[in-house]
């Protein structure tokens, strides 16, 4: 849709051949590039190839309840490809970021919990679905600090964030057998095509809304609809939460808010 409106349109892809495929059947100008958020290296070296301005940055990778892994950094591997590796990027490549900066949470994250002594589940009993919803939780607490540095800049540029609902992606693909079964019979009625999963990020990126402003679906219990304002938890509002996960993220990703940023 953002090529088809007339937008140049940068698919940032861990698998070219796959980007390009979907490029393929996209109407309008795009550029596929190699990018791997598991990889801060990956991650570094797509940043220094950017060049000119990028108006919106929109940090949609994600993956849903994976078995435990390491990233190549070490990092737990939904906190290093839904958080950390966003949060590399973001700060990479704001300098060039004239826009916003749109990051793809989930309402999933109201059952986050985040531990940031433990952000890698290092010295806790690793749950895949509490490893998700506290990196969710993170995307919001990230949108929320980003913006409060860009306000105290003062920069113009925006940190929005939305959810899809559920989305009928394979995002949770790689569940099989009787739970992947029972997943998707129980969650069928709440569910929406990816093309109505893609509308709240869509919104986030193209309306004009307030800063911290948080986009989902309207229809019932908020899985399936139309863009609205959602309301994110409580816990996602923290300052101080939000303040005590940069720092942990500036260290281990070795990025911070660059001072070029402001305008």
């Amino acid at each position: 849709e953002l090529a088809r409106a007339g937008a140049r349109v940068v698919l940032a892809v861990r698998d070219v051949a796959k980007g390009e495929a979907a490029a393929a059947t996209m109407a309008g100008e795009t550029d596929v590039r190699q990018l791997d958020l598991t990889s801060l290296a990956s991650v570094r070296e797509f940043a220094a190839g950017w060049t000119g301005n990028l108006d919106i940055l929109i940090n949609n990778a994600g993956i849903m309840m994976v078995p435990e892994g390491r990233t190549a950094d070490g990092f737990e591997l939904q906190i290093g490809t839904n958080h950390l590796g966003h949060f590399a990027l973001t700060n990479l490549l704001l300098p060039h970021i004239t826009d916003r900066v749109v990051t793809v949470s989930s309402d999933l994250h109201k059952i986050g919990r985040i531990n940031v002594g433990d952000l890698n589940w290092e010295h806790r009993k690793y749950r895949p679905l509490g490893a998700y919803s506290q990196s969710k939780l993170a995307n919001l607490l990230f949108t929320v600090e980003l913006q409060r540095r860009l306000t105290d800049s003062g920069s113009a540029v925006r940190a929005v964030a939305a959810h899809p609902g559920v989305a009928e992606t394979n995002l949770i693909s790689h569940v099989g057998g009787f739970r992947g079964a029972a997943n998707k019979l129980l969650l069928r009625p709440i569910t929406q095509d990816g093309q109505h999963g893609a509308l709240p990020t869509l919104y986030a990126a193209t309306q004009d809304i307030p800063g911290g402003s948080y986009v989902g679906p309207d229809g019932l219990i908020h899985t399936k609809g139309y863009p609205e304002m959602a309301k994110p938890s409580k816990a996602s509002r923290n300052a101080d939460l939000a303040s005590s996960l940069w720092a942990t993220s500036a260290r281990l990703t070795q990025t911070d808010f660059p001072a070029s940023a402001t305008v």
